[in-house]
C-alpha cells in the first residue's frame, strides 16, 4: 500500500464525494430506513437476514492462519468479541485463511445463536475441498449453519466458470440449510464487474472507501460505486470492507469522513472493520454516531 498523506486523503475524498453526489441523483428503489447507530440491525437484500451495521473482522493481515486477532490469544480475543457484542455488534467476519474459526467459537459460547450473524469464506477450488470445508467450518465454529458463506478473494473475471463446482457445493449447502446466504469477496475490478452481473450471489463483500487503490480498493470510487449500486438495486446484499483503508486512515477526521462517505452511499448495507482492541471498537462506534448525524 502506498503511503497516504492527509492531502492525498482530503483530495481523493473530495473527488469521491463529488462523484457520489452524481450517483445519488439517480432514483433509489425503496431505500430502507437509515441506521441510527452501529448496533442497528439492517436487512441484507433479499436474503431475509439482518446483521448489525458494524461488524467485527477477525482477519487483519490474516495470512497462513495467523491474523492479528488470533495473535492476541484466546483470552484477549474473547474480551474483544464480548466487548463488541456488549456494544450491539452481532456481525462477526472470519475465514479459513485467518485461523480464527475456533477462536470465534470459544468467544461466542453462551451467546444466543439467533442473534448472531457469522460470515466465513472458503478458498476451495474443487467440489471435494468445498464439501469438506462446509462440514469443517460448521464444526470449527460450533454451529449448525453459517449465515454467510463466501468464496474468498475472487481475482479473475471468469470466476463463475472457474469456480462452478465450488458454487454448486455452496448452492447445495444453502438448499440444505447449512448456509443461509452465499456469495463472493472480490479483489479486482474485473471480478467485481462479473459479480455485479451474477444471479448466483446473495452477498458480495466489497472493498469500499472514498480514496480508492491507495487505500486497498479494487479501483477508484467512481468505478466501484456504480457496481455496488447495481448489485444493491438487484436485491443483492453489499457488505463493505477496507472502510478505513486497512489502517491508512489514522486521524479521527479521516475516519469520520470515510465512514460518512460509505454510510451515505445508500448501497452498502453493513461493513466490517478489523478491530484489535476494545477501545478501538468504542472509538469507531462513536465515529459512526458522528458520521450518521452529518
Amino acid at each position: 500500500m502506498l503511503p497516504l498523506s492527509r492531502r492525498d486523503f482530503l483530495g481523493q475524498s473530495a473527488a469521491a464525494v463529488s462523484a457520489l453526489s452524481l450517483v445519488n441523483t439517480l432514483p433509489a428503489a425503496d431505500a430502507p430506513r437509515k441506521p441510527r447507530s452501529a448496533a442497528d440491525l439492517v436487512p441484507l437484500g433479499k436474503t431475509g437476514l439482518k446483521c448489525s451495521l458494524l461488524g467485527l473482522g477477525t482477519g487483519s493481515t490474516g495470512v497462513k492462519r495467523s491474523s492479528n486477532q488470533v495473535k492476541l490469544g484466546q483470552e484477549k480475543f474473547n474480551r474483544l468479541v464480548r466487548h463488541a457484542f456488549d456494544r450491539g455488534i452481532t456481525y462477526f467476519d472470519t475465514a479459513d485463511q485467518y485461523g480464527s474459526h475456533i477462536f470465534l467459537r470459544e468467544a461466542l459460547k453462551g451467546l444466543p445463536r439467533e442473534k448472531l450473524f457469522i460470515q466465513t469464506k472458503t478458498r476451495a477450488t474443487s467440489a471435494e475441498v468445498a464439501k469438506a470445508d462446509v462440514q469443517r467450518f460448521r464444526e470449527e465454529l460450533g454451529v449448525d449453519y453459517i449465515d454467510s458463506l463466501l468464496m474468498h478473494c475472487m481475482t479473475k473475471e471468469n470466476w463463475p466458470t472457474d469456480f462452478r463446482p465450488v458454487m454448486d457445493v455452496l448452492s447445495e449447502a444453502k438448499a440444505k440449510g447449512w448456509a443461509k446466504a452465499i456469495g463472493t469477496s472480490c479483489h479486482g475490478m474485473e471480478p467485481l464487474r462479473t459479480a455485479a452481473k451474477s444471479d448466483w450471489i446473495d452477498i458480495d463483500l466489497a472493498r469500499i472507501n472514498p480514496v480508492g487503490v491507495k487505500a486497498r480498493m479494487d479501483g477508484s470510487p467512481q468505478e466501484v460505486v456504480p457496481l455496488l449500486q447495481a448489485m444493491h438495486d438487484r436485491g443483492k446484499a453489499v457488505l463493505g470492507m477496507k472502510i478505513l483503508g486497512e489502517g491508512a486512515f489514522k486521524s479521527a477526521e479521516e475516519q469520520v469522513a470515510s465512514l460518512r462517505y460509505v454510510l451515505n452511499l445508500g448501497c452498502v448495507d453493513a461493513f466490517v472493520i478489523g478491530f484489535e482492541a476494545p477501545e478501538q471498537i468504542d472509538q469507531i462506534v462513536g465515529h459512526i454516531e458522528t458520521a450518521l448525524k452529518g
